[in-house]
């Protein structure tokens, strides 16, 4: 009687399956935790149809799960996608990391769909989502450089050469923790921002205290950033700008409002920035002043996520 043939490791499928774009994902779902998928689409795939046919495809070779929260007044959010354990396991292999945990998928989604500040999570990724959308439609424009929140949780993380070493032992009650980083560029161009995300629930006084957080990172350090501080509307940004007026600030710090954004249909790389300080109008991703620094192409390292999605 003849041997069955050995089963074939699914992990091999999954790679002998995967796209470029599908690898790019997994890496983003690693990252970042969890994405939508209407920003998929945007970001990655010509259309949604296209996208939901791959992201089937992707569930059934246990790439990646997904979940679909209930809204409050009736009905549900379109599917909320994550890795699922195969997903982790091609993402530890192609970055050359240990195995995963074995139940690490199973954890992480359940402590993804609990998680109080999801809608925070998922405004953050969407400004980086719509770059990368617009780099789509736009070939001379590229998001080259995404980090997530976790890459600046560890103390010290904020150092480079050149800085305070006080930097390496203050914690985020002295320095700031950007909701994320990343670089837009176009043509010979470049600008790396950090992000700060809010959703209006926290008090004026506490964007304030992040602002000032800045100021003393840029006063200790070669950092010149930009902070972009993505607003949900006009009255908000409008008192945010009040509060900081006849302040000199060394951090270079530029708002926009998801309530222009809406109303132009603007991309993040639009002319939509505005800086504090400043009556010229509003300005382009690309524009923002910045002067390049010494260790600019340096960037902290994300380090592996946790159940919640959190640097562990």
């Amino acid at each position: 009687m003849r041997k069955p043939l050995p089963t074939s490791d699914p992990l091999l499928q999954l790679q002998a399956s995967i796209t470029a774009r599908d690898d790019r994902l997994l890496g983003w779902l690693y990252d970042h935790g969890v994405l939508t998928t209407d920003q998929i689409a945007a970001a990655l795939f010509p259309s949604l149809d296209f996208a939901q046919r791959r992201l089937r495809r992707l569930t059934v070779l246990r790439a990646v799960d997904r979940f679909r929260p209930n809204r409050a007044y009736g009905g549900s959010y379109p599917y909320h996608y994550v890795l699922d354990q195969l997903g982790y396991d091609h993402v530890h292999a192609q970055r050359g990391l240990g195995r995963p945990r074995r139940d690490q998928a199973r954890r992480r989604k359940q402590s993804l769909t609990r998680r109080p500040d999801l809608p925070h999570l998922l405004g953050g990724n969407q400004v980086f989502v719509d770059l990368a959308a617009h780099a789509r439609t736009h070939p001379d424009g590229e998001l080259v450089r995404w980090q997530p929140a976790s890459a600046f949780h560890e103390p010290g993380v904020l150092y480079r050469r050149g800085g305070d070493p006080q930097i390496m032992i203050g914690g985020p009650s002295v320095f700031p923790r950007p909701d994320g980083a990343g670089v837009w560029t176009e043509q010979d161009r470049l600008v790396p921002f950090f992000l700060e995300f809010d959703t209006g629930l926290e008090r004026l006084d506490v964007l304030t205290e992040k602002i000032a957080k800045y100021e003393r990172l840029y006063g200790m350090s070669t950092w010149a950033w930009p902070v972009l501080f993505h607003l949900p509307s006009a009255r908000r940004e409008t008192n945010l700008h009040h509060r900081l007026a006849g302040i000199a600030l060394e951090t270079v710090i530029a708002t926009t409002t998801t309530e222009l954004r809406t109303a132009l249909g603007a991309s993040p790389a639009d002319q939509i920035w505005q800086l504090t300080g400043c009556s010229t109008g509003r300005h382009r991703l690309i524009d923002l002043p910045y002067t390049t620094t010494d260790h600019d192409d340096e960037f902290p390292s994300a380090a592996a996520p946790g159940p919640d999605g959190r640097a562990t």
